[in-house]
Protein backbone atom coordinates (compact mmCIF):
# COMPACT_ATOMS: atom_id res chain seq x y z
CA UNK A 1 0.00 0.00 0.00
CA UNK A 2 1.26 3.41 -0.82
CA UNK A 3 2.76 5.63 2.32
CA UNK A 4 -0.23 7.76 1.95
CA UNK A 5 -3.12 5.69 1.55
CA UNK A 6 -2.06 3.62 4.79
CA UNK A 7 -1.13 6.82 6.75
CA UNK A 8 -4.86 7.72 5.98
CA UNK A 9 -6.17 4.54 6.84
CA UNK A 10 -4.10 4.57 10.41
CA UNK A 11 -5.12 8.23 11.30
CA UNK A 12 -8.73 6.68 10.91
CA UNK A 13 -8.10 4.24 13.79
CA UNK A 14 -9.44 5.36 17.04
CA UNK A 15 -7.00 3.92 19.54
CA UNK A 16 -6.82 6.35 22.99
CA UNK A 17 -4.47 5.19 25.50
CA UNK A 18 -6.59 1.88 27.16
CA UNK A 19 -8.38 1.70 24.19
CA UNK A 20 -5.35 0.22 21.73
CA UNK A 21 -7.68 -3.10 21.04
CA UNK A 22 -9.07 -1.14 17.69
CA UNK A 23 -5.32 -0.35 16.29
CA UNK A 24 -4.28 -3.87 16.93
CA UNK A 25 -6.65 -5.56 15.11
CA UNK A 26 -5.99 -3.15 12.20
CA UNK A 27 -2.09 -3.79 12.47
CA UNK A 28 -3.22 -7.75 12.74
CA UNK A 29 -5.75 -7.96 9.37
CA UNK A 30 -3.20 -5.30 7.84
CA UNK A 31 -0.18 -8.10 7.96
CA UNK A 32 -2.32 -10.94 6.90
CA UNK A 33 -3.51 -8.91 3.96
CA UNK A 34 0.06 -7.76 3.29
CA UNK A 35 2.98 -10.53 4.55
CA UNK A 36 2.94 -12.80 1.67
CA UNK A 37 4.43 -9.86 -0.36
CA UNK A 38 7.01 -9.04 2.28
CA UNK A 39 10.67 -10.50 2.29
CA UNK A 40 9.77 -12.93 5.34
CA UNK A 41 6.21 -13.20 6.84
CA UNK A 42 6.66 -12.82 10.33
CA UNK A 43 4.71 -14.27 13.76
CA UNK A 44 2.52 -12.92 15.24
CA UNK A 45 2.59 -12.41 19.10
CA UNK A 46 -0.62 -11.17 20.80
CA UNK A 47 -2.95 -12.73 22.97
CA UNK A 48 -4.25 -11.90 27.31
CA UNK A 49 -0.57 -12.55 28.61
CA UNK A 50 0.22 -9.16 25.91
CA UNK A 51 -2.96 -7.54 27.00
CA UNK A 52 -3.27 -4.95 23.44
CA UNK A 53 -0.05 -5.39 22.45
CA UNK A 54 1.12 -6.54 19.40
CA UNK A 55 4.89 -8.02 18.66
CA UNK A 56 6.05 -9.24 15.23
CA UNK A 57 8.91 -11.59 14.62
CA UNK A 58 11.23 -12.38 11.71
CA UNK A 59 13.62 -14.69 11.52
CA UNK A 60 16.16 -15.21 14.59
CA UNK A 61 15.45 -11.60 15.98
CA UNK A 62 18.96 -9.56 17.99
CA UNK A 63 16.73 -5.73 17.69
CA UNK A 64 13.61 -4.42 18.12
CA UNK A 65 12.16 -1.46 17.42
CA UNK A 66 9.10 -0.18 19.25
CA UNK A 67 5.95 2.19 18.00
CA UNK A 68 2.85 3.34 20.43
CA UNK A 69 -0.15 2.21 19.22
CA UNK A 70 -2.31 4.76 21.51
CA UNK A 71 -3.09 8.56 20.97
CA UNK A 72 -4.44 11.61 22.97
CA UNK A 73 -8.22 11.85 23.71
CA UNK A 74 -10.69 12.89 26.52
CA UNK A 75 -12.35 10.77 28.73
CA UNK A 76 -16.33 11.33 29.19
CA UNK A 77 -16.76 12.74 32.95
CA UNK A 78 -20.31 13.88 34.28
CA UNK A 79 -22.72 16.00 32.51
CA UNK A 80 -20.66 17.85 30.00
CA UNK A 81 -17.44 17.28 31.61
CA UNK A 82 -14.26 15.89 29.75
CA UNK A 83 -11.00 14.45 31.27
CA UNK A 84 -7.69 14.75 29.31
CA UNK A 85 -6.12 11.63 27.95
CA UNK A 86 -2.41 12.37 28.41
CA UNK A 87 -1.86 15.73 26.71
CA UNK A 88 -3.96 17.30 23.74
CA UNK A 89 -3.57 20.72 22.72
CA UNK A 90 -7.04 22.06 23.58
CA UNK A 91 -7.95 25.61 21.64
CA UNK A 92 -11.60 24.90 22.02
CA UNK A 93 -13.94 24.68 18.90
CA UNK A 94 -11.99 20.91 17.81
CA UNK A 95 -14.55 18.00 17.05
CA UNK A 96 -14.76 14.87 18.69
CA UNK A 97 -15.92 11.64 18.02
CA UNK A 98 -16.22 7.83 19.52
CA UNK A 99 -18.91 5.43 20.41
CA UNK A 100 -21.31 4.98 23.65
CA UNK A 101 -24.03 2.69 24.49
CA UNK A 102 -26.20 5.01 22.20
CA UNK A 103 -24.21 4.49 19.38
CA UNK A 104 -21.88 6.55 17.49
CA UNK A 105 -20.72 10.31 18.61
CA UNK A 106 -19.26 13.32 17.14
CA UNK A 107 -19.44 16.53 19.62
CA UNK A 108 -17.82 19.84 20.24
CA UNK A 109 -14.91 20.52 22.52
CA UNK A 110 -15.27 23.35 24.65
CA UNK A 111 -13.29 25.84 26.63
CA UNK A 112 -15.98 27.44 29.34
CA UNK A 113 -14.64 30.48 30.85
CA UNK A 114 -12.97 28.88 33.79
CA UNK A 115 -11.02 27.13 31.29
CA UNK A 116 -12.79 23.81 31.67
CA UNK A 117 -13.07 21.13 29.34
CA UNK A 118 -16.11 20.23 28.34
CA UNK A 119 -18.11 18.83 25.30
CA UNK A 120 -21.47 20.29 23.37
CA UNK A 121 -23.84 17.00 21.74
CA UNK A 122 -27.35 16.80 21.51
CA UNK A 123 -27.62 14.28 24.47
CA UNK A 124 -25.63 13.06 27.36
CA UNK A 125 -22.78 10.76 26.91
CA UNK A 126 -22.32 8.20 28.97
CA UNK A 127 -19.79 8.74 31.44
CA UNK A 128 -16.33 6.77 30.85
CA UNK A 129 -16.62 6.95 27.11
CA UNK A 130 -13.24 7.74 25.16
CA UNK A 131 -13.68 10.20 22.85
CA UNK A 132 -10.28 11.56 19.95
CA UNK A 133 -10.20 14.51 17.31
CA UNK A 134 -11.96 13.43 14.20
CA UNK A 135 -9.98 11.93 11.27
CA UNK A 136 -9.34 15.46 8.75
CA UNK A 137 -6.22 13.57 6.82
CA UNK A 138 -5.04 15.74 4.13
CA UNK A 139 -1.98 16.02 1.98
CA UNK A 140 0.01 18.30 -0.42
CA UNK A 141 3.28 17.94 -2.14
CA UNK A 142 5.19 18.35 0.90
CA UNK A 143 3.40 17.79 4.18
CA UNK A 144 0.56 15.36 5.51
CA UNK A 145 -1.76 16.88 7.74
CA UNK A 146 -3.68 15.09 10.66
CA UNK A 147 -4.50 14.57 14.34
CA UNK A 148 -2.45 11.82 15.65
CA UNK A 149 0.86 11.67 13.22
CA UNK A 150 1.88 11.10 16.46
CA UNK A 151 2.15 8.03 16.63
CA UNK A 152 0.76 7.03 13.46
CA UNK A 153 3.96 7.77 11.43
CA UNK A 154 5.88 5.10 14.20
CA UNK A 155 3.21 2.59 13.34
CA UNK A 156 3.57 3.61 9.39
CA UNK A 157 7.24 3.44 9.62
CA UNK A 158 7.64 -0.49 10.66
CA UNK A 159 4.36 -1.68 8.46
CA UNK A 160 6.71 0.10 6.04
CA UNK A 161 10.15 -1.48 6.89
CA UNK A 162 8.24 -4.70 7.85
CA UNK A 163 8.26 -5.11 3.54
CA UNK A 164 11.74 -5.98 3.80
CA UNK A 165 12.68 -7.54 6.73
CA UNK A 166 14.53 -10.98 7.51
CA UNK A 167 15.27 -10.74 10.89
CA UNK A 168 14.26 -8.62 13.85
CA UNK A 169 10.79 -7.77 15.81
CA UNK A 170 8.80 -5.10 15.63
CA UNK A 171 6.85 -3.75 18.78
CA UNK A 172 3.20 -1.94 19.21
CA UNK A 173 2.98 -0.83 22.35
CA UNK A 174 -0.20 0.72 24.73
CA UNK A 175 -0.22 3.66 27.04
CA UNK A 176 2.46 5.77 26.01
CA UNK A 177 0.78 8.79 25.70
CA UNK A 178 -0.64 8.22 29.39
CA UNK A 179 2.13 7.26 31.65
CA UNK A 180 3.29 4.00 29.89
CA UNK A 181 3.15 0.41 31.62
CA UNK A 182 3.54 -1.78 28.83
CA UNK A 183 6.80 -1.59 28.19
CA UNK A 184 8.35 -3.59 30.99
CA UNK A 185 6.62 -6.59 30.12
CA UNK A 186 7.50 -6.37 26.53
CA UNK A 187 11.05 -5.89 27.06
CA UNK A 188 10.99 -9.26 29.73
CA UNK A 189 9.54 -11.14 26.95
CA UNK A 190 11.92 -10.08 24.13
CA UNK A 191 15.07 -10.43 26.01
CA UNK A 192 14.43 -13.63 28.16
CA UNK A 193 13.00 -15.37 24.65
CA UNK A 194 15.29 -14.01 22.37
CA UNK A 195 17.86 -12.04 24.62
CA UNK A 196 17.48 -8.72 22.25
CA UNK A 197 19.93 -6.12 23.54
CA UNK A 198 18.97 -3.20 21.06
CA UNK A 199 15.91 -1.06 20.62
CA UNK A 200 14.70 1.71 18.56
CA UNK A 201 12.00 3.72 19.48
CA UNK A 202 9.86 4.54 15.97
CA UNK A 203 7.89 7.80 17.09
CA UNK A 204 8.03 11.73 15.97
CA UNK A 205 9.14 14.49 17.89
CA UNK A 206 8.51 18.29 18.53
CA UNK A 207 9.84 20.88 16.43
CA UNK A 208 12.23 23.32 18.25
CA UNK A 209 14.99 25.77 17.82
CA UNK A 210 17.55 22.87 17.29
CA UNK A 211 14.94 20.45 14.97
CA UNK A 212 12.75 21.27 12.01
CA UNK A 213 11.18 19.91 8.97
CA UNK A 214 12.51 19.10 6.24
CA UNK A 215 15.98 18.42 7.76
CA UNK A 216 15.50 14.66 7.72
CA UNK A 217 15.05 12.00 10.54
CA UNK A 218 15.85 13.11 14.09
CA UNK A 219 18.56 10.99 16.20
CA UNK A 220 17.97 11.78 19.67
CA UNK A 221 20.91 12.41 21.95
CA UNK A 222 19.26 12.18 24.85
CA UNK A 223 15.78 13.97 26.19
CA UNK A 224 14.45 13.45 29.71
CA UNK A 225 16.28 9.91 29.67
CA UNK A 226 20.14 9.51 28.41
CA UNK A 227 20.77 6.42 26.26
CA UNK A 228 24.53 5.06 26.14
CA UNK A 229 26.72 6.94 23.94
CA UNK A 230 28.81 4.70 22.26
CA UNK A 231 25.42 3.26 20.80
CA UNK A 232 23.50 6.75 19.83
CA UNK A 233 27.09 6.92 17.84
CA UNK A 234 27.06 3.78 16.40
CA UNK A 235 23.32 5.09 14.98
CA UNK A 236 24.75 8.28 13.93
CA UNK A 237 27.68 6.79 11.69
CA UNK A 238 25.41 4.80 10.00
CA UNK A 239 22.74 7.62 9.28
CA UNK A 240 26.64 9.41 7.98
CA UNK A 241 27.79 6.02 6.12
CA UNK A 242 24.21 5.61 3.96
CA UNK A 243 23.78 9.29 3.27
CA UNK A 244 20.43 9.55 5.83
CA UNK A 245 19.63 13.19 5.97
CA UNK A 246 19.21 13.40 9.70
CA UNK A 247 19.10 16.09 12.59
CA UNK A 248 20.66 15.58 15.86
CA UNK A 249 18.00 16.19 19.05
CA UNK A 250 19.49 17.51 22.65
CA UNK A 251 16.49 18.12 25.29
CA UNK A 252 16.13 18.36 28.88
CA UNK A 253 12.36 17.20 28.64
CA UNK A 254 10.03 14.87 27.15
CA UNK A 255 10.48 10.98 26.87
CA UNK A 256 8.64 8.03 25.22
CA UNK A 257 8.58 4.44 25.37
CA UNK A 258 12.85 4.50 25.41
CA UNK A 259 12.45 5.67 29.50
CA UNK A 260 10.56 2.04 30.72
CA UNK A 261 13.38 0.29 28.68
CA UNK A 262 16.08 2.22 30.07
CA UNK A 263 14.35 1.49 34.15
CA UNK A 264 14.24 -1.73 32.90
CA UNK A 265 16.79 -4.25 34.82
CA UNK A 266 17.84 -5.91 31.41
CA UNK A 267 21.05 -4.38 29.76
CA UNK A 268 19.47 -2.77 26.64
CA UNK A 269 20.57 -0.08 24.47
CA UNK A 270 18.61 2.31 23.07
CA UNK A 271 18.15 5.20 21.05
CA UNK A 272 14.65 7.31 19.94
CA UNK A 273 15.06 7.73 15.71
CA UNK A 274 12.11 9.88 14.36
CA UNK A 275 10.21 12.43 12.32
CA UNK A 276 9.73 15.85 13.53
CA UNK A 277 6.06 17.06 13.82
CA UNK A 278 4.72 20.80 13.95
CA UNK A 279 1.62 21.22 16.26
CA UNK A 280 2.11 17.70 18.11
CA UNK A 281 -1.13 16.72 20.10
CA UNK A 282 -3.55 18.59 18.22
CA UNK A 283 -6.44 18.01 15.72
CA UNK A 284 -4.01 19.33 12.95
CA UNK A 285 -0.11 17.58 13.19
CA UNK A 286 1.60 18.65 10.14
CA UNK A 287 5.15 16.69 8.88
CA UNK A 288 7.19 16.55 5.95
CA UNK A 289 7.04 13.99 3.52
CA UNK A 290 10.70 14.48 2.88
CA UNK A 291 11.39 13.43 6.84
CA UNK A 292 9.09 10.28 6.82
CA UNK A 293 11.02 8.88 3.27
CA UNK A 294 13.98 9.52 5.37
CA UNK A 295 12.86 7.71 8.42
CA UNK A 296 11.47 4.52 6.74
CA UNK A 297 15.03 4.21 4.73
CA UNK A 298 17.23 4.44 7.87
CA UNK A 299 15.67 2.25 10.21
CA UNK A 300 15.68 -0.48 7.03
CA UNK A 301 19.49 0.08 7.43
CA UNK A 302 19.68 -0.28 10.98
CA UNK A 303 17.21 -3.58 11.44
CA UNK A 304 19.74 -4.97 9.11
CA UNK A 305 22.99 -3.56 10.07
CA UNK A 306 23.34 -1.99 13.52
Amino acid sequence: MEINRLLESLSGVQSPSGSEAKMKNFIIEYVRANAQKWKVKPQIIHGDAFQDCLILVFGKPEIAAFAHMDTTGFTVRYQDQLVPIGGPEIAGGEVLVGEDGFGEVECTLVLDEQHQVRYKFGRAIHSGTSLVYKSNFSEDQKYFTSPYLDNRIGILNLLKVAEDMESGALVFSCWEEHGGGSVPYLVKYLYEQYRISKILISDITWITDGVQLERGVVISHRDKNIPRKAFVGKVTQLAELHNIPYQIEVEAYGSSDAGEIQQSPYPIDWCFIGSPIENVHTDHEKISKKDVESMISFYKVLMKTL
